[in-house]
């Protein structure tokens, strides 16, 4: 039986988050035990926070969206956005999914006043002199698919740059693109906000 392990990594631009096939995969930042996965996806063209782990019962709660999570993003748009906009963004907007037409949960959006201390990307992205850009913040408590995107994109800001910075307490403060940090299990279950309640209700889930 193979210990639980726990890895924080900042998941580069142009890499998947899964193992599987070619070079462009998580394989790249590591040697990682045989059954650790993604706990959620970053998309290719996304960077930032993303958990390994062979931890059943961490992975069923951070996707199970009755736990309502946060998750933080910063997000460089084209475009100045005004307080409606942002209003806009933290009442719900109509979205595209597989399914059809979502609207989103209420969520908190910031314009932040500097852009934040993050490392460049590489390729970084392609500036044009003509257009300014805006660094915003963007907290939800759920993640479809490229839900960001889709909500700047809907309030006439698209997004050029996508950092997933942290959930709930865990961040990716002083990370470098591509490290990779392991972590204990009572230091992760603290930062992340595991409820001790969830733990008592789900303890035959990942019983070891």
């Amino acid at each position: 039986m193979q210990a639980i392990r726990y890895f924080v990594i900042y998941k580069p631009f142009g890499i998947l988050s899964q193992f599987s096939g070619g070079e462009d995969t998580l394989k790249s930042l590591g040697d990682f035990p045989s059954d650790v996965y993604p706990v959620g996806r970053l998309d290719k063209d996304s960077e930032g926070l993303l958990i390994l782990t062979n931890d059943k019962t961490l992975n069923h709660y951070l996707l199970n969206p009755k736990f309502h999570h946060q998750r933080t993003y910063f997000a460089q748009v084209e475009g100045i956005p005004e307080p409606e906009d942002l209003k806009k963004l933290e009442s719900g907007v109509d979205i595209s999914i597989e399914t059809g037409t979502y609207r989103t949960k209420k969520a908190i959006a910031r314009k932040l006043a500097h852009p934040p201390a993050l490392p460049e990307r590489n390729p970084p992205i392609r500036y044009r002199k003509s257009v300014p850009d805006t660094w915003i913040s963007l907290t939800l408590i759920e993640g479809k698919n490229r839900q960001v995107r889709k909500m700047t994109a809907v309030v006439g800001f698209p997004t050029l740059r996508l950092v997933r910075w942290s959930v709930e307490d865990l961040t990716i403060e002083g990370f470098q693109v591509g490290e990779v940090r392991e972590m204990e299990k009572d230091e992760i279950y603290r930062l992340l906000r595991v409820q001790k309640i969830f733990l008592k209700q789900e303890g035959k889930v990942g019983k070891r």
